[in-house]
């Protein structure tokens, strides 16, 4: 697969921290504004523009995307953010209590992405594509970086090491106690960008992890500009897959068809094991408490339906609780494993939700196994943490 340095635009070293922000897509609109409040330099200003405008600004609106564009512009005047003179290759790691994970920022090919050297696992939305690719033209950047998986390479992690032992670029904890540390990585001397580039020529394929509809824009705002100069390229980060960690993706489901307490349970019982712990196991809270539920894999089952959250899917969600499609049905929403159990119950008990299900995590093995089989993954299947933070690396494209 192809990299290229870049040359970044990125915070100045002081305005690292104050710039560096969650991304667009974890948090609402109210989250957002709270986040930022106090801070002119989040770059939410930037990626959640309508924080800045009057109530009720749709975040797709040409109000919004124009407001994007006067703070990216006001960051540059001000000196918040700065252009380098030459191009270069990151390495960015994150911590996250005794988690630890290093990652090479880089420009990719767009062209890897249609031919499916980039390999997808989700489904994307057109209008959030849209939302994306539009978003990129009026910045004439790429504001936010995919997150993206490849098999370890022993000669990347050498090349990565020894940048590592450089004195860094950037190094600050943030707000929720994720640490992020950045080191460039130089043409020549003990850590070469030059020898990084041709390592990743040799590497078959990469996984996107988190990101497909600003992999999906890149590839159509590239095409619109006929895939010249620096349009062709949109902006990621790499990580060997053994350093990266998924947690579950939960469920919620607001009301249980029209069943009683009674026989929602005997339907469950049908097809799971209450009660106790087996080979795939997941967890209920219903009713004021946590059970365990458990169930038998079908041995013959493929990479999709064999994962815990497509047993549920079928067998309990679909058939018992008339979820056809959680893509699109309203009576299910999802939250991510990093709230905790505690969140799950709570919405259960204030009677938002009438039952939570708390999934073991799907690996990053079954991730990359389904994208090699060209399959899909069911909606809401992997929450990778920690998150990338948007604003400490942008790619010029215009």
């Amino acid at each position: 697969m192809v990299i290229r340095p870049f040359a970044a635009l990125r915070p100045n070293v002081p305005d690292a921290a104050k710039v560096a922000s969650v991304p667009y897509d974890v948090v609402d609109t109210a989250e957002a504004k709270a986040l930022a409040e106090g801070n002119p330099k989040s770059f939410l200003h930037v990626s959640r523009p309508e924080i800045d405008l009057a109530a009720g600004t749709k975040p797709d609106s040409p109000e919004a995307y124009a407001q994007a564009r006067r703070a990216l512009d006001a960051f540059v005047a001000d000196g918040t953010l700065v252009r380098d003179e030459e191009p270069w290759f990151y390495a960015y790691r994150q911590t996250m209590g005794s988690h630890s994970q290093t990652g090479i920022v880089a420009t990719f090919d767009t062209k890897d992405y249609l031919s499916g050297v980039l390999k997808q696992h989700e489904k994307t939305r057109k209008d959030k594509e849209d939302d994306r690719t539009r978003h990129i033209e009026v910045l004439g950047a790429h504001t936010g970086p995919a997150f993206l998986a490849y098999r370890d390479d022993r000669g990347v992690d050498e090349v990565v090491a020894a940048a590592c032992r450089e004195e860094p670029l950037y190094d600050f904890t943030a707000d929720d106690g994720v640490r992020h540390t950045v080191w460039r990585i130089a043409t020549g001397g003990t850590c070469c960008a030059d020898e990084l580039a041709e390592r990743f020529a040799l590497i078959p394929a990469a996984y996107i992890a988190d990101g497909h509809h600003r992999s999906a824009a890149a590839s159509r705002y590239a095409a619109a500009h006929g895939f010249e100069g620096e349009s062709r390229y949109f902006l990621a980060v790499a990580f060997p897959a053994s350093q990266l960690r998924i947690l579950p993706y939960n469920r919620l489901v607001h009301d249980l068809n029209g069943l009683s307490e009674y026989e929602f349970m005997s339907a469950l019982s049908e097809n799971f094991v209450i009660g106790e712990k087996g080979e795939r196991n997941a967890r209920m809270y219903f009713n004021g408490h946590w059970t365990d539920i458990s169930w038998t894999p079908d041995p013959g089952a493929g990479p999709v339906a064999s994962l815990d959250v497509s047993y549920l899917q079928e067998r309990l969600l679909a058939p018992v609780l008339g979820i056809a499609d959680p893509r699109t049905s309203p009576r299910i929403s999802f939250m991510g494993g990093i709230r905790g159990d505690a969140a799950l119950a709570a919405k259960v008990d204030s009677g938002e939700a009438a039952v939570a299900f708390a999934m073991e995590p799907t690996t990053v093995a079954e991730m990359m196994a389904i994208a090699d089989a060209g399959e899909t993954m069911p909606p809401k299947s992997t929450w990778f943490e920690p998150k990338l933070r948007s604003g400490l690396f942008i790619h010029p494209v215009a």
